[in-house]
């Protein structure tokens, strides 16, 4: 069956429509199509952008949180750890021992996490799935 022949399923029988679509209305649709996939895609990317940046933002309210519960920990041990160098040593020399290791594991971690930044790359997977099947499709619409 050609793009000209119809069957007519209530008569049971082949009808020949002299209907066709002009070049024009063929670039038409293909351009109002390609143009409707551009703006799911953005669409799509967007969304996908929302649903990160929402869990990204908890993610972050939870580690302030944490940060907070954790830097009054690390005083308290601090001190804890201070008074006790201060059985062997004056006070002073105590809180610089003590302030010394802080400042290397500051430096530490700053230095490992200024690495693991430095590694990452913004990824859409879905999106970036979609535009492969986006690309294949036209592709094949093109031969």
């Amino acid at each position: 069956m050609t793009l000209h022949d119809h069957r007519d399923p209530a008569a049971g029988a082949d009808t020949d429509s002299t209907t066709t679509r002009s070049l024009g209305d063929i670039v038409g649709d293909i351009t109002h199509d390609m143009s409707t996939l551009v703006h799911q895609e953005i669409d799509l990317a967007k969304a996908e952008l929302k649903q990160q940046a929402t869990r990204a933002g908890k993610g972050a309210g939870m580690f302030g949180g944490a940060g907070v519960a954790g830097f009054l920990t690390l005083l308290f041990l601090s001190l804890a750890a201070t008074y006790l160098l201060d059985n062997w040593m004056p006070v002073e020399l105590a809180a610089l021992i003590v302030a010394l290791v802080w400042a290397a594991t500051a430096a530490v971690l700053a230095l490992r996490g200024k690495k693991e930044i430095q590694q990452t790359e913004p990824q859409l997977p879905v999106t970036q799935h979609s535009l492969k099947e986006d690309v294949q499709w036209a592709r094949a619409q093109k031969s």
